[in-house]
């Protein structure tokens, strides 16, 4: 747009400018039409049938040649006998250098006045019998440049107006050629919601071929986060027979009195298994989110119910808080993953309770798990989603479990964030909220 009203305002003064030289012109053509008859005016006053030859005779006066100075000049020169307008006073024109003009010729050009202004002069050479006549007529310039002015003047309005309307269209120009890219940000909005899976075809013409190479794109990011999902699980399976036989390898150690050599074994061997687990958990992880939906409160109650089984699970308090008719964008599996892992971690720490909470939020849905165990230094807070970090060594786990949420969370476009209660640990996982329909 900035370069637009540039351009036309600089369109527009350059028209203007030509539009004064073209008046200056025009001007120029009508006053030395003027003074070319006026020019004929002062020849009339020659008389050439008088006795001794052409003379001069009185002519009847102007006024616009009688007021001294008036801007107004005329003078003739005939055989030497040189008269002048009253309004020269005593001035005489000069004669402008260079050859003398052919009799019946013409020509104009520019003298200095009495009072040193610059005049528009026209010269004629008649020949009046066998006598030469001379005739110049002048006028102030000035009044050239003042109707100029004016002109200018006169016409900057409509300039003005000119290029308002002018800027207008060049705005509405730029805002109607620009507005299919609002559809395409519109779509890709809804790519990121998750509300539809690709830009498709109903888009403008001058934007498909855009929304053509945003499809191919997203082609080829699912196509390569399938093949990686599928390395990965392959990967993961192939180490799992493996693993499995070092275990029975380790028992077998154990059998022939090698306790300790089976205990290393199967340490170190059921440690890799639970990496090869949770690496099986990632590649499942899914990152379309367009059909992906899952009920919060569901899911907690089904979490609830598993870990209240387990001794240290038994021993607590469970509450329940789940907001009815939440959806979450999110598959239903990869929620189940999440939310245990977090709610697994909470009966780990938790001293009397655990509360699992869901609620609607800005961002869609926020799922929180709390629990009312010492909680985490505040310096730590930020590294406990970092893969292998453990701040509790006592226990068996592998510093995998918040990691894990926190891909989850990423894949489905949401967060998860930890924040101390003093007592306890509170971990919000926010995600975006399913699609109606």
């Amino acid at each position: 747009m900035a370069a637009g009203a540039a351009a036309i305002l600089g369109a527009l003064l350059v028209a203007s400018i030509g539009l004064a030289v073209l008046f200056d012109r025009h001007v120029e053509r009508v006053a030395v039409a003027d003074l070319a008859a006026r020019a004929l005016a002062v020849a009339a006053m020659v008389e050439p049938d008088a006795p001794g030859g052409p003379a001069f005779r009185q002519g009847a006066g102007d006024p616009l040649y009688d007021q001294p100075f008036s801007g107004h000049y005329w003078q003739a020169d005939l055989a030497g006998e040189l008269r002048r307008s009253r309004s020269l006073w005593d001035y005489a024109l000069p004669q402008p250098e260079g050859a003398a003009l052919a009799p019946g010729t013409t020509r104009v050009l520019t003298l200095p006045g009495p009072m040193g202004e610059p005049l528009l002069a026209f010269e004629q050479r008649l020949q009046v019998g066998a006598v030469a006549l001379l005739v110049v007529v002048a006028r102030d310039r000035g009044e050239l440049d003042q109707a100029r002015a004016g002109f200018l003047w006169d016409l900057l309005p409509y300039l003005a107006l000119l290029g308002g309307l002018l800027l207008a269209g060049s705005v509405a120009q730029v805002v109607v050629g620009l507005q299919p890219l609002s559809q395409v940000s519109a779509g890709v909005a809804a790519l990121r919601r998750g509300a539809r899976a690709r830009m498709g075809q109903d888009m403008p013409q001058e934007v498909l071929p855009l929304a053509g190479q945003i499809d191919q794109l997203l082609d080829d990011r699912d196509a390569e986060l399938a093949r990686a999902r599928h390395r990965a699980s392959d990967l993961a399976h192939g180490f799992k027979t493996p693993l499995q036989a070092l275990l029975g390898d380790a028992q077998q150690l154990r059998d022939r009195g090698a306790a300790d050599l089976a205990d290393s074994v199967e340490t170190i061997a059921i440690a890799m298994r639970r990496l090869v687990d949770r690496e099986l958990t990632r590649a499942r992880i899914q990152s379309d989110r367009r059909k992906a939906s899952a009920d919060p409160a569901q899911v907690m109650a089904r979490v609830e119910s598993v870990l209240r089984r387990t001794p240290a699970g038994a021993a607590l308090v469970w509450r329940i808080e789940a907001a009815p008719g939440l959806r979450a964008a999110i598959d239903a599996d990869d929620l189940t993953e999440a939310l245990g892992a977090l709610t697994e971690n909470a009966v780990r720490h938790a001293r009397r309770k655990v509360v699992l909470r869901s609620a609607a939020s800005a961002q869609g849905v926020a799922i929180t798990v709390e629990d009312d165990g010492l909680g985490v230094p505040e310096a730590q807070l930020a590294g406990l989603v970092q893969r292998g970090v453990r701040l509790d060594e006592s226990g068996d786990g592998q510093g995998m479990g918040l990691a894990i949420v926190a891909d989850i969370a990423e894949a489905a476009g949401g967060s998860l964030r930890l924040h101390n209660l003093n007592p306890g640990l509170r971990a919000v996982l926010t995600l975006d909220a399913a699609p109606r329909g």
